[in-house]
């Protein structure tokens, strides 16, 4: 048997002298060849073994480990499932927190609108009636001033009248009595005219068309034995009174020209 491992020189090699010396030494040197490798043979087996015993160590502890892994990656897997259920949960919880905060503020906005709105036209009102005040305030100022100018104006006609009332009553009083001359009676009637064409208050009041109307028209006049002067007459008694209206009214009408045209100046 040649051992491939050694050297040329240790390899038994067969009886070259053909004397049967060389095969003692071959069979002296084939036991512990055998020996060895029968003892090659059991470590080699051994060590199949024991590598045999070892891969299957290893793949069993391959297949806990993975099985481990695979456990904690299930673990895992479901932990991350349920925390992204929570995350979503949450996650939706401050959606509608967010919608409602938003839908809060878009009413309170509304609601500052509307509330401005409602400040803005009750300031305007104020503004208005302040407005107002001030002009009701000028022009009560106004209206009292005019008030007092047309009073003047209302006692000089006053006046006027009286004196008027007093002509026609001697005017009548001549018409009516036997005993005056006609010349008298045209005499004041001729004054109150000229008085009616030539005085202010007169024309603004129209006297002459109404002095002329009497002279024509009233010719009542008492029973003959009456004393009382102031009872002839009919018309004109009449006209007087609506003077004395006229005059009134002519007061007011003035203050309220005055007030218009004053609140025209201040626009």
């Amino acid at each position: 048997m040649n051992n491939l491992n050694d050297p040329p020189g240790w390899n038994i090699q067969p009886d070259q002298r053909g004397d049967g010396g060389g095969n003692k030494w071959n069979y002296a040197l084939l036991v512990p060849m055998l020996g060895l490798a029968a003892f090659r043979w059991i470590w080699t087996r051994e060590s199949q073994r024991e590598i045999g015993e070892a891969k299957e160590r290893h793949d069993e502890a391959l297949k806990s480990a993975a099985a481990n892994l695979e456990m904690k990656y299930k673990d895992a897997l479901g932990e991350s499932r349920r925390a992204a259920a929570l995350l979503e949960v949450e996650l939706e919880k401050e959606r509608h927190r967010v919608q409602g905060y938003r839908q809060a503020l878009v009413s309170q906005s509304q609601q500052l609108l509307e509330e401005r709105g409602r400040l803005r036209r009750e300031r305007e009102g104020l503004e208005a009636e302040r407005r107002q005040l001030a002009r009701a305030g000028a022009a009560g100022v106004q209206y009292r001033a005019a008030l007092e100018r047309e009073r003047e104006w209302q006692g000089r006609a006053a006046l006027l009248l009286e004196e008027l009332e007093a002509a026609l009553v001697e005017r009548q009083d001549a018409y009516c009595s036997v005993l005056l001359p006609r010349d008298r009676r045209l005499e004041v009637e001729k004054n109150l005219l000229v008085k009616a064409a030539t005085d202010p208050i007169a024309a603004e009041l129209q006297l002459e068309a109404g002095l002329r109307d009497i002279f024509r028209h009233d010719r009542h006049c008492a029973d003959w034995l009456n004393t009382d002067k102031r009872r002839n007459g009919r018309l004109m008694w009449l006209y007087l009174k609506y003077w004395e209206l006229q005059v009134q009214l002519q007061k007011f009408k003035k203050v309220e020209d005055s007030l218009l045209g004053s609140q025209s100046n201040l626009e």
